[in-house]
């Protein structure tokens, strides 16, 4: 199949500040780099813009099977051949399952790319998904979701997110349940692999001392196999619904009540995302944040206490995590919520914000230090805006956020009937009522 090259000239000016550059093979492949020539190393990935969300309810968990099972063998290589090739370059070769995407990726020095990149390619092309090994895998799995069961970290998001997206696709777990696990056979799996792993659905990124014209030549060489398809999306669905609730989850033999609270969120790409960024920084993102130095600093009744944002495509959450005794448990809540309703009540001040932006920007510009940091950027921005932000642009951004902005989002986003709370650990008779989450 003989594979025409198109080059996107639709780039910015902060791709071209960045050295970056993109093409398009004929049969829908999305090639992305960023030339780091002040770097020895490379990092590539295939990135898949599919997740646990896009799965049908019978097949929960396929898409990280599916991420295992590649690495058990293609039509050219065994499970060992790959390990030994892998160490031989003294490549990092991993992947990841998330809710929007899976991703395989590889990190080598700039002088083994083209043996790296053969044996990406393979994973990604060449799988083999046989019954054996499939066998072998589903009890690795089922192995994994029981490990996962004993992580009350772990848990009490996963209880948590099952019940704030309740009968939603983004409630289901990533991992899948012991009993679509189970049911996984070759025919499932390849059927799913099949309608997935097409170009159109993929982007194919790379970061690092490379130049991309040689570059792209190498990725069209290894996937011009690929044949190109109509689907260029998944279907769409209609943007999930959250559901407040209070769920208090009993286990007797933990030491620590595991709480989590969270409210909705705007989507990835909202233009109000820097200020809710910003919310989340000052709320509880640091060791400065005001969660922290409440509950942490001030009063001593917790040693883990921080927020998180989690963004996708069309919808999100803000989430509040603490660990703390149970005799603590309701002071936490009531000092949490004070917090919350401070946002709301009274403008945070300039220096507060201030700090939260210098600390802001520094993660960013930190976080692109490396190439493999670099190649995620590059296909995420790709999935998700189609199109790259500079470093300067996100500062300008950041830096026009206000404090009346931040008490706005924090009017809009803490909202009392729109809080969802879940409790895990030893907690007796304890008892938690709506009013009490008053903000």
């Amino acid at each position: 199949m003989s594979v025409t090259l198109v080059e996107d000239s639709g780039l910015t000016r902060n791709a071209s500040a960045r050295n970056i550059r993109k093409t398009i093979l004929s049969n829908g492949l999305t090639v992305l780099t960023e030339a780091m020539p002040q770097v020895r190393s490379v990092s590539m990935g295939a990135w898949i813009g599919t997740g646990s969300r896009d799965e049908e309810p019978a097949v929960n968990g396929v898409s990280h099977f599916v991420e295992h099972m590649v690495f058990k063998g293609t039509t050219s290589r065994s499970a060992q051949h790959i390990a030994r090739e892998v160490d031989t370059i003294g490549g990092n070769l991993d992947a990841f399952t998330g809710k929007e995407m899976v991703c395989f990726n590889i990190k080598v020095l700039d002088e083994n790319v083209p043996p790296a990149l053969d044996v990406l390619a393979d994973l990604v092309l060449h799988p083999t998904f046989t019954p054996e090994e499939l066998a072998r895998e589903q009890g690795v799995i089922l192995e994994e979701i029981k490990m996962d069961e004993d992580n009350p970290d772990y848990l009490v998001h996963e209880v948590w997110t099952q019940n704030f997206w309740k009968n939603e696709a983004l409630g289901r777990p990533i991992l899948g349940t012991k009993k679509t696990v189970s049911s996984f056979n070759q025919q499932i799996v390849f059927d799913f692999y099949a309608s997935r792993f097409t170009p159109r659905n993929m982007v194919f990124s790379a970061a690092g001392n490379l130049d991309h014209d040689a570059f792209v030549a190498q990725v069209e060489q290894q996937f011009s196999s690929l044949a190109a398809s109509s689907d260029s999306h998944l279907p769409q669905m209609p943007t999930p619904v959250a559901t407040p609730h209070i769920t208090l989850k009993r286990k007797k033999s933990l030491e620590q009540v595991q709480v989590c609270l969270g409210v909705p969120a705007p989507p990835v790409n909202h233009p109000d995302r820097y200020g809710v960024y910003l919310l989340n920084t000052m709320l509880g993102g640091g060791m400065s944040s005001r969660l922290f130095q409440t509950i942490r600093e001030d009063r001593g009744l917790a040693y883990a206490i921080y927020s998180e944002m989690n963004p996708f495509r069309d919808t999100g959450s803000l989430c509040i995590f603490a660990g703390t005794a149970v005799d603590k448990t309701e002071q936490v809540l009531r000092l949490t919520m004070q917090e919350l309703r401070r946002l709301k009540e009274n403008t945070v001040s300039e220096g507060e914000l201030k700090r939260a932006k210098d600390q802001l920007k520094s993660n960013i510009v930190i976080g692109l230090e490396s190439s493999g940091s670099r190649m995620a950027n590059l296909a995420r921005q790709q999935m998700y805006f189609g199109r790259f932000f500079g470093v300067d642009e996100i500062t300008e951004e950041i830096n026009a956020v206000t404090p009346a902005d931040i008490q706005s989002l924090a009017q809009e986003l803490f909202r009392p009937e729109a809080i969802a709370l879940t409790l895990l650990g030893n907690l007796g008779e304890m008892k938690v009522e709506r009013e009490d989450l008053a903000c």
